[in-house]
């Protein structure tokens, strides 16, 4: 095996030691057939790069699957939760999330990996999140300013000079991104598509570390310009393929794909990106008929637009403050979006208190559907009641799909808009549940409803953590604790272009 320079902790490299590892492996009582199973499987995996933590843990993870014997003394050690919450537990609850784009992270490129697996492709909206991050990081003084810039620097080169071209093994085309693309050459993973929410949400993180990274030197400036090129690059109208609402994506192989970005979901951000660019903006008419199919109802005593995952009334809100500022809609709702995402909070936590499907756990602390990993699509009988299980789902309340899967994360990240039933709820999941407390804070999703056979261990929890997820745990908790991301995008000239086009008034526009 060439070499390959692993990462440790303090963010110094150095070649990859399989001695170490193996030593390690050999502590745990496991005979050399399995260790030499579980090294080859590692080393098809690794990159330079890799932090030596990452490494670790896949090793400890795979020795189960080699021998069924294997028992450890001592696992990997995980954060324990606090016992009480307070301010250190809310510190301490952001720190472990942002701990995943420190150790989840190639420094050669910057590409972040989708999830905690080894071989995990990245994915471009992890990316945003983490440049997002790293501007938390600072503030925090968890990462020097000094080692963000190296980060994000790396992160924009790579973008600004990967291929931009219609093959099927280019990074990127017409200035959007592929979904997913290899940890170590950045190039498209798989059959994956030009996402083009997710190039939005790659695109937020660079805007925001423009607007953070504002002192006169080199190496800000270069930042500021990258993410100001990278911007004025992309084709919004290529991306509308002929009509008003923009594309879900494009793959080389099939062209768009059939589905829009139309009615009340995640792609505000999107569209107010597409509206202020100084390049090539999409008309006042794209965002109008985006709102044109919002459904407006009532729920619980409350009146919203509705949306059934809880993540489509938080990805733009990461972004963007939208207390006091109104579009056309709500000015006649009455209203804003940030009133609007704090009723869709409420009304998910009335529908588990209701738990009209009988789901385990569902209560006043124990709610939060969303779009997640799931214990896998199949159908078994619980109590004598036959369910179905799903895999990765967009889920929703109150008119589903639900299977008793809840997220922590997305209860997170709805903490801006109501801290007062979130931080009980947060506060529940870690005190009762210590599975779902992982290496990098939550993981993905959990399900008591789901049958186990395993011993002490009640129902089904994700096995890895995901970026996507952690992402807007950094964020909306800086959120809530300082303003810090919505005062810094306050400063994008382009996104506050986008919001006026869009027709947002008052407040601090």
């Amino acid at each position: 095996m060439a070499t390959i320079n692993v990462t440790k902790a303090s963010g110094e490299q150095e070649p990859f030691n399989e001695a170490k590892l193996r030593r390690m492996l050999v502590a745990t009582g496991a005979d050399s057939k399995v260790i030499d199973q579980v090294i080859k499987a590692i080393e098809d995996k690794l990159y330079d790069g890799i932090s030596t933590q990452r490494i670790t843990e896949e090793a400890f993870r795979q020795l189960p699957k080699k021998s069924e014997n294997i028992r450890f003394d001592k696992i990997p050690t995980e954060h324990e939760p606090p016992s009480d919450f307070d301010s250190e537990r809310l510190d301490r609850l952001q720190r472990h999330a942002f701990d995943y784009f420190l150790h989840e992270t190639n420094p050669n490129n910057g590409l972040v990996a989708d999830n905690s697996q080894l071989g995990s492709p990245a994915s471009i909206a992890s990316v945003g999140f983490a440049l997002g991050a790293y501007v938390v990081g600072v503030e925090r003084d968890w990462i020097s300013r000094r080692e963000a810039i190296q980060r994000t620097l790396s992160t924009l080169r790579f973008f600004w000079t990967s291929e931009q071209s219609p093959a099927p093994n280019a990074t990127g085309h017409k200035g959007f991104y592929y979904h997913f693309l290899d940890m170590k050459t950045g190039k498209r993973a798989g059959k994956c598509e030009l996402s083009t929410i997710d190039t939005g949400i790659l695109l937020a993180g660079m805007l925001l570390a423009a607007t953070f990274f504002d002192l006169d030197t080199k190496q800000e400036q270069e930042i500021r310009n990258l993410a100001d090129d990278i911007y004025r690059r992309v084709d919004w109208k290529w991306a509308c393929n002929g009509k008003a609402t923009i594309t879900h994506g494009w793959t080389p192989e099939d062209g768009f794909l059939p589905y829009r970005w139309e009615g009340y979901d995640e792609a505000g951000l999107l569209y107010f990106l597409a509206l202020g660019s100084p390049s090539q903006p999409l008309p006042k008419e794209s965002y109008k008929a985006w709102t044109s199919s919002y459904e407006w109802k009532k729920i619980y005593g409350y009146e919203f637009i509705y949306g059934g995952p809880l993540f489509i009334h938080q990805y733009s809100h990461i972004w963007i403050d939208f207390r006091g500022i109104q579009d056309a809609f709500m000015r006649e709702k009455g209203i804003d979006y940030f009133e609007n995402s704090s009723r869709a909070t409420y009304i998910q936590r009335d529908y588990a208190i209701r738990n009209p499907l009988d789901f385990k756990g569902y209560g006043e602390n124990f709610w939060g559907i969303t779009a997640s990993d799931g214990p896998g699509w199949s159908t078994k009988k619980v109590n004598g009641i036959e369910r179905s299980f799903f895999g990765y789902i967009a889920r929703g309340a109150p008119y589903g799909p639900d299977d008793g899967t809840v997220a922590p994360w997305a209860v997170v990240a709805s903490l801006p808009f109501a801290p007062e039933i979130v931080l009980p709820t947060i506060q529940n999941f870690q005190d009762v549940y210590p599975q779902i407390t992982g290496k990098y804070c939550l993981r993905c999703s959990f399900n008591l409803s789901y049958p186990n056979n395993q011993k002490n261990r009640d129902g089904w929890t994700s096995s890895y953590h995901y970026g996507i997820n952690l992402g807007p745990v950094v964020l909306m908790i800086e959120n809530y604790r300082s303003g810090l991301i919505w005062k810094l995008m306050r400063g994008s000239r382009h996104l506050v272009n986008g919001l006026k086009k869009a027709g947002f008034r008052n407040g601090w526009l």
